[in-house]
């Protein structure tokens, strides 16, 4: 290529990045984004938790503003509300016996969504155990997982985790018939007798979905997300550390700075008009909980439709890297990292992969479920996950946010994503075989 062709191709992206920066800086602003962080975050929103008024408040919130965008409902519904439901267990009482010895409550922990319960060595329930010296996280994860009924026997050397266990949610997606049982500090069992009686509650609850459906590709799909739902208010009963100062987690980065991003972006391509490709707009429920709502929004959509997602999950305060920067998390699972910096070329923005692998932070955000089916499915972050000082606390409040440099992110979101919605750019597909 001739010299003064290059330099004219150079000028002319140039211009046409800066015309594409004016467009968009009218569009995603930091009032706008000021507007809907405060509302989602404010203390009458009562940290969103689950299964709470502050939840739905939230989602009726963001069901107006996705009908003022002018979305449309998810296949075929009659609002932007995707309800399911979940089954929810409270133990009412327990009488437990090993080898002639009672067990007193403080030592157990019971999972079970049966009303009654009713067992004894002779029983369908196999006696297993964790020793000292074993990785309790992924033999808690074996046992907690199982389909079989399971007295599971804990040595006392892992006492300082059953306060951890006993603050688990007793609710599922899918009740099973089995029972499991963590016991500490027993070491043998026989003979045993168990007597459990749980209420057993269905709860409904849901995500939020809009639809912007694409001109000439509609059944390709891209899918922007974020969780709505927080720790809610701060009780000893429920878990969450109480303070008396301050006990509404009212999780202004996580993850009310994804949800926001949501809709500024639905907002933003809405005015736009040109996506060749339907883009889905979510937020999801439950992601404290275990991310259910994820789950659940997953198993409506055929993944081999899905080109990609873009799953925002804590962009409130900057990076490890400063201001203008953010990091993908399983950069390395697909090209869509790749893509989406060659977009942002000509900008001061870059994403990075993600810096804390050993974290495993592509497992345990919402686009988990929609990766391990092939979906090039990742989360965008700067969280600082190994100093991020109000992760999970009551202080993750609006005023902690760099609210401009987080619509900078959005913004940077909303270009690079551009060729993949404009049907241009296709992500390579994930590796489930490589996925743990």
């Amino acid at each position: 290529m001739e010299k003064k062709a290059l330099s004219f191709l150079v000028l002319s992206l140039s211009i046409q990045f800066t015309v594409v920066a004016q467009s968009i800086d009218k569009l995603i602003t930091p009032k706008e984004a000021t507007r809907i962080e405060t509302v989602l975050s404010a203390d009458d929103m009562q940290g969103r938790r689950t299964f709470t008024s502050g939840i739905d408040k939230a989602s009726a919130f963001i069901e107006s503003e996705f009908k003022g965008i002018g979305l449309q409902p998810f296949n075929g519904a009659t609002n932007f509300r995707q309800e399911f439901f979940m089954t929810a267990s409270k133990a009412v009482s327990s009488k437990i016996t090993i080898n002639g010895e009672e067990i007193f409550n403080n030592q157990v922990v019971t999972f079970s969504y049966l009303p009654e319960v009713s067992l004894t060595e002779k029983s369908d329930i196999t006696v297993v155990s964790i020793n000292k010296g074993d990785n309790i996280g992924k033999k808690f994860n074996e046992y907690y997982n199982s389909t079989k009924s399971l007295l599971v026997l804990v040595d006392d050397s892992f006492k300082n985790v059953l306060p951890n266990i006993q603050q688990i949610d007793r609710i599922t997606a899918n009740p099973g018939q089995n029972t499991i049982l963590f016991v500490f500090g027993v070491i043998d069992a026989t003979t045993f007798t168990i007597n459990l009686t749980n209420t057993i509650t269905k709860k409904s609850l849901n995500n939020v979905v809009g639809v912007l459906p694409g001109k000439s590709k509609p059944n390709e799909y891209v899918i922007f997300s974020g969780h709505y739902d927080h720790l809610g208010i701060g009780s000893p009963q429920e878990g969450v550390p109480h303070d008396a100062t301050d006990s509404i987690y009212n999780g202004a980065n996580d993850d009310a700075a994804g949800s926001t991003a949501v809709i500024m972006l639905a907002k933003y391509f809405k005015k736009k008009n040109n996506n060749e490709r339907t883009i889905i707009f979510t937020t999801f429920v439950a992601e404290e909980l275990g991310g259910y709502g994820a789950k659940y929004f997953s198993k409506q959509l055929a993944p081999e439709q899905v080109i990609a997602m873009f799953n925002l999950e804590m962009i409130g305060t900057e990076s490890k890297w400063g201001k203008n920067s953010a990091y993908i998390t399983g950069f390395e699972k697909s090209d869509m990292g790749s893509i989406l910096q060659k977009n942002l070329e000509g900008s001061a923005f870059k994403f990075y992969p993600d810096p804390y692998p050993e974290q495993e932070l592509f497992y345990r955000s919402d686009n988990a479920t929609l990766a391990k089916l092939g979906v090039p499915a990742h989360t965008i972050s700067t969280s600082k996950m190994d100093n991020e000082a109000n992760y999970h606390k009551a202080s993750d409040e609006i005023g902690t946010l760099d609210i401009n440099n987080m619509t900078q992110i959005i913004k940077a979101i909303a270009i690079s994503s551009s060729s993949i919605i404009s049907g241009k750019d296709t992500p390579s597909r994930v590796d489930t075989a490589q996925l743990r």
